[in-house]
């Protein structure tokens, strides 16, 4: 049978399995054991427990759970109420006004989160009503939010960013300073298309409150130290040397504990909560990781990265094109899946093809979280998209619709990280 025989049957078993309401895990390892069983001679249940077993006992991967929880801690303390009284006052007077505290507000939190859908949430819960409470359109608040809440992606610590680097085998410390700039960058290009929104649209906003002095502003700047400590605290011991991502994860979550038992909302219900949504979360995380592992084995031993990486390479794309290439594919792979079984799903096949190309691994993630935050608010299934569906009750489609000029200012945040790879790659070269 030919390759482009044996690919198309994985995949009609790929969306016929996903199609019957099977779990992504579950349906990942069936893909594998389908491929292992009629393509190969090594027997699929013998290789299945020794890969799910390998990569479930992944040292690097103890990062991920703790990231998690540390995110989980914080989404039931008061820091997203704290921390609009910290920013309002700084952001009053720019264009745009309290517009940019949905920026803002996710770039900071994105920095002790991790998830883009925790991040959205979370300053959605603080932004959403008091925007709309003092009268700004709702197409340009959630629409920012839907953006900027992709951050939670980028800057570091990043989830998807540790899965990542343990499928391609990058240091994962590496990583999180690659995403700094770039973080920066995209947050920068949200607030300048709100300003410009703003002087463009002077009518939709509103007037400022009563101007405060820069006495008043420090006064009230007091609210943003817990979450300032705790990112020094987390991504500080990182890039000082004295902490790996794993160790650093965990005095995240020692951290959060104490900020939250400082603010009055630790009690045991609410640390039940967040480690039984911590579990829930990592289990899913983990068997889709197992799951992903296995096929990516079982592709190994069909011979099909090799034979698609060779395919690719006898197109004679330019590096350039193949970028193009594969930002298209990880858009339209988005419509479907989610981010993290985006990477885990295509680094099998996908990495040879990249190395083939000359692609520096550490630029390749970063452009990699980019395109994956742009699939987060992409239907039918951008993740972002459903949480502000539940959060407001509008209609997907509006809510897609809203957010198409953030997409397209990511697709410029691609282009130009093509242009300067150094954005990327000069931080983490010089750790």
């Amino acid at each position: 049978m030919s390759d482009f025989a044996i690919i198309t049957l994985l995949i009609v078993a790929l969306f016929a399995i996903l199609g019957s309401g099977v779990w992504i895990g579950l349906t990942l390892s069936g893909v594998a054991w389908i491929g292992m069983e009629l393509f190969s001679s090594r027997p699929a249940g013998d290789a299945m427990s020794v890969t799910i077993w390998g990569s479930a006992s992944s040292w690097t991967l103890t990062a991920l759970p703790l990231f998690i929880w540390m995110g989980e801690i914080l989404f039931r303390t008061r820091l997203s109420e704290s921390m609009f009284k910290g920013l309002a006052p700084w952001v009053a007077n720019l264009p745009g006004r309290l517009l940019h505290t949905n920026v803002v507000g996710c770039t900071i939190f994105a920095a002790v989160s991790g998830s883009s859908a925790a991040t959205c949430a979370t300053i959605g819960k603080m932004t959403l009503p008091e925007l709309s409470r003092r009268g700004y359109p709702d197409h340009i608040t959630i629409g920012s939010l839907a953006g900027a809440g992709t951050l939670g992606l980028l800057i570091p610590p990043s989830i998807i960013m540790i899965v990542y680097g343990v499928t391609a085998d990058v240091s994962i410390a590496k990583l999180f300073a690659a995403g700094i700039f770039p973080g920066v960058l995209l947050a920068g290009l949200f607030a300048g298309y709100l300003g410009i929104w703003a002087l463009l649209h002077p009518d939709q906003v509103p007037r400022p409150d009563t101007p405060s002095g820069l006495m008043e502003k420090l006064h009230e700047s007091r609210h943003l130290i817990p979450v300032v400590l705790l990112i020094g605290a987390v991504l500080g011991s990182i890039y000082a040397g004295i902490a790996t991502a794993t160790e650093a994860a965990a005095v995240g979550v020692v951290g959060s504990l104490i900020l939250s038992g400082a603010q009055g909302s630790l009690n045991w219900a609410t640390f039940k909560e967040s480690l039984l949504g911590a579990t829930r979360l990592y289990c899913m995380i983990g068997l889709i990781l197992s799951g992903a592992a296995f096929l990516t084995l079982a592709m190994g031993y069909i011979g099909l990265p090799r034979h698609l990486a060779e395919w690719v390479a006898s197109l004679g794309l330019t590096p350039f094109w193949l970028m193009v290439a594969l930002a298209i594919f990880y858009i339209l792979l988005g419509c479907f899946l989610d981010g993290i079984s985006m990477v885990v799903l295509t680094m099998g096949v996908i990495l040879p093809t990249v190395q083939a190309a000359g692609f520096d691994l550490i630029w390749f993630g970063i452009f990699l979280v980019i395109v994956v935050e742009m699939a987060q608010i992409t239907p039918p299934v951008g993740f972002n998209l459903f949480v502000l569906q539940g959060m407001t009750g509008r209609e997907i489609s509006w809510i897609a619709k809203v957010t198409m000029p953030f997409f397209l200012l990511m697709c410029a945040a691609v282009l130009l990280l093509w242009l300067f790879p150094g954005i990327a790659t000069w931080l983490p070269g010089h750790m």
